[in-house]
């Protein structure tokens, strides 16, 4: 009897980007997993997480987004995507009710002292914050990056949307403490060479964004080029070899070769 697939939870997770000081580059934040988390753990990640269902209450509300014409689905993603890069980074991508202009990162300090670690303890809802702070979540500062469904085989799965966004001016971030150890801006190269010598674990689409990142010079140049992709959802097809697993990724999804072996 063929064993059923786990069902995979819709998830969001952003790369926030940043131009690099005296480089023709960009940074983005990622952060250590603690190493007793359940998924990844010790691995060096972009913020992100599950979908919840405060998010979908936040999507109903228009008063506390900006609308950027994406189906509903696509709402409750982008709301995640924001709560979850508050939640682990401290980084608030938000508007005073009623201004064009995003919250001053004096602003958003305030809010994330008072609140993120009662949001992170389930104390307050993200919805709560907003209405009492009124503020309107940025929703159309995240562009569409790409799509990973993890493999049917795994027993834990995600339906992951990767989104692009740069991050609000003098707005630095911070690891939390508990699911993330360590956090650090660096460009996408660095991140690479340090799995490669053994500094930092890197999960398999990370390490595949982060190679398509990395071709870019600039946080502009960035986010023009992901708003002219057409993505192409990736679902890999594992092949075991021995200790060994080979993924097949499809070749429209364009990133850096079809084939790739991993360790099991």
């Amino acid at each position: 009897m063929t064993k059923e697939a786990a069902p995979a939870r819709p998830a969001s997770t952003v790369l926030l980007l940043r131009d690099a000081p005296a480089r023709s580059a960009v940074e983005t934040f990622m952060m250590v997993r603690h190493i007793q988390i359940e998924f990844q753990s010790g691995a060096l990640v972009f913020p992100g997480g599950s979908v919840d269902p405060g998010d979908r209450d936040i999507a109903e509300r228009p008063d506390l987004h900006t609308a950027s014409g994406d189906d509903a689905t696509m709402l409750d993603f982008r709301v995640a995507a924001l709560r979850e890069t508050f939640e682990e980074s401290g980084i608030l991508l938000a508007r005073p009710r009623g201004s064009d202009d995003l919250i001053s990162a004096s602003r958003a300090a305030e809010v994330e002292a008072e609140h993120r670690v009662a949001l992170c303890e389930g104390k307050v809802s993200f919805a709560e914050i907003l209405g009492r702070n009124e503020l309107v979540l940025a929703l159309d500062q995240l562009v569409p990056y790409a799509h990973w469904i993890t493999p049917v085989v795994a027993p834990k799965r995600f339906d992951t949307w990767f989104f692009l966004a740069a991050a609000p001016p003098e707005q630095l971030g911070r690891h939390d403490g508990k699911e993330s150890t360590d956090s650090i801006w660096l460009p996408p190269q660095e991140a690479l060479d340090g799995s490669v010598s053994g500094r930092f674990k890197l999960p398999f689409p990370t390490t595949r964004n982060l190679i398509r990142l990395g071709k870019q010079s600039s946080v502009a140049a960035a986010l023009d080029d992901a708003r002219a992709r057409t993505i192409v959802t990736v679902l890999p097809e594992v092949t075991k070899l021995g200790d060994r697993r080979r993924l097949r990724i499809p070749r429209e999804a364009d990133y850096d070769g079809e084939e790739f072996e991993v360790a099991s």
